[in-house]
């Protein structure tokens, strides 16, 4: 009996690998893009140096990777595995993220990553929603890379106000003691994992819980970077 294909998310067109969700033409759309900073992952001259805002105020983790700037399709896809329970979409999404962080780790000379974190949302967002949408993105990476994921690593204590309605100085105050780390992280190399990073005042204030915990270093993986 033959069996359908599955078809791109994005061009609708016949998958070799029905599981992949985006094709690989679609896929290698996204490597062509505005130069960014390696830390920031912000608009650059250079994609090779920090940029002068990093230079002048580095930020607490090591390197960001991502996918593209938060435009469609790809705010399309994330809009839907957000709001519309489509998580299916998580392993495309994820996938496409791999292959960012493989190139990054072969051109920037970045850490070996042992144990990734998601980015928590406060329990009764959680439950309403019924996921966390960097949850799903973790778990095919974690097993794709053979490092440690920890769902429960990071967990949110405090509800905060959404993210996106606040300016960047009050988004820094809303986050202020927001998180309690769970596990022990001494030593470890570890990558935050995000779906959108905007002002970068959430990964910051993460990075910074870790890096204080005894974390060796830290990464920021996101398939959006965006003002």
């Amino acid at each position: 009996m033959l069996t359908v294909p599955g078809l791109c998310w994005l061009c609708r067109m016949p998958l070799a690998l029905s599981h992949w969700g985006i094709c690989s033409v679609c896929s290698h759309a996204f490597s062509v893009r505005l130069p960014g900073c390696p830390v920031c992952g912000l608009p650059a001259h250079d994609s090779r140096w920090p940029c002068g805002r990093c230079l002048q105020t580095p930020p607490p983790w090591r390197a960001l990777v991502s996918v593209d700037n938060y435009i469609p399709p790809l705010s399309k896809l994330i809009h839907k595995l957000k709001f519309t329970r489509q998580c299916q979409l998580g392993r495309p999404l994820a996938r496409l993220l791999l292959l960012n962080v493989l190139f990054a780790t072969r051109t920037r000379s970045l850490p070996k990553v042992d144990l990734l974190v998601n980015v928590p949302l406060f329990a009764r967002r959680h439950w309403r929603r019924g996921y966390n949408q960097s949850d799903l993105l973790c778990r095919p990476l974690a097993h794709w890379l053979s490092c440690d994921y920890h769902p429960g690593a990071l967990r949110r204590v405090k509800a905060t106000a959404v993210q996106h309605q606040l300016s960047a100085r009050l988004r820094k105050r809303n986050l202020k003691n927001a998180f309690r780390l769970e596990i022990a992280v001494t030593g470890r190399h570890i990558a935050i994992v995000d779906d959108v990073v905007t002002t970068g005042s959430t990964v910051a204030e993460l990075s910074r819980l870790l890096l204080q915990s005894g974390a060796a270093s830290v990464q920021v993986w996101c398939l959006c970077r965006t003002l």
